[in-house]
């Protein structure tokens, strides 16, 4: 039944964090005649650029400047488009991401609520603003874009494995509630794309691919309305492993790797 529910082409697709990176690149996938996309930023000039290019794919864009971690003045914003539009898909994208390094650094409170209220409140005031509409006409699909870090906590990067390993649950749960009420929810959990968010990962980055190939993995996934949508695949299943392994012997695993503290 989850598989196999009947997902139409979205006509309307919001887009969190559409400025840069992967959300950029999602934005420029799904531009297309007939289409009316509503990208979200922080950065206006950079919310333009990406805005015009999909217009000259054809698309129909509406801008949304507004900050995720301000919850009342984002759940008020979400719930206004959702009232103005019908949106058939969203895909709460906006995520930021610290590594410690491999030295002694302190990812202190302060530093590990900044990746957490972009990462996993963020996501949750999106679903939260955009869920009642969607429940109220009995149909509607979201994209969590979580991360393989979600599978394991890698030593190099804490408060991000912490954020995505919530939302891929808090996603994978979702799915089973409101699929049958007629919604989708599909986990998104990307390998290494290249974006400007990974240029400063200070260890190795296998089987990194581009945004762009990125993006048109994410779009067919959610096309088959896949529960996990997971790739490169190698990585995938590498990290899937990690998972299942006693936790001493994925954290050797791991440092041996490169991405031990």
């Amino acid at each position: 039944m989850l598989q196999g529910m009947d997902l139409k082409p979205p006509t309307t697709v919001l887009i969190t964090g559409a400025t840069s990176g992967l959300g950029a690149a999602l934005a420029v996938e799904y531009a297309a005649p007939k289409r009316h996309l509503i990208l979200h930023g922080r950065d206006s000039p950079r919310l333009e650029a990406i805005a015009a290019r999909c217009e000259a794919q054809g698309a129909r864009v509406t801008r949304e400047l507004f900050d995720l971690c301000d919850a009342e003045a984002a759940t008020a914003a979400l719930r206004r488009l959702a009232a103005e539009h019908v949106l058939d898909l969203v895909i709460a994208n906006a995520g930021v991401a610290r590594a410690i390094g491999h030295g002694e650094e302190l990812e202190n409170y302060a530093l590990g609520r900044a990746v957490l209220a972009v990462n996993l409140d963020g996501a949750l005031v999106t679903v939260g603003g955009v869920l009642p509409s969607m429940r109220a006409r009995g149909r509607g699909q979201i994209a969590l874009i979580s991360s393989l870090a979600a599978y394991v906590g890698m030593p190099i990067t804490p408060t991000y494995c912490a954020s995505k390993a919530g939302l891929k649950a808090y996603g994978e749960a979702l799915r089973g509630w409101l699929a049958p009420q007629g919604i989708a929810v599909n986990v998104v959990l990307p390998g290494f794309v290249r974006t400007p968010m990974t240029a400063g990962f200070p260890a190795a980055t296998p089987t990194m691919i581009s945004a762009e190939r990125a993006a048109l993995r994410i779009r067919r996934g959610l096309d088959r309305n896949q529960a996990r949508i997971a790739f490169p695949p190698a990585l995938a299943f590498g990290m899937w492993g990690l998972s299942v392994l006693p936790a001493d012997l994925a954290q050797r695993v791991l440092r041996r790797f490169g991405f031990g503290a």
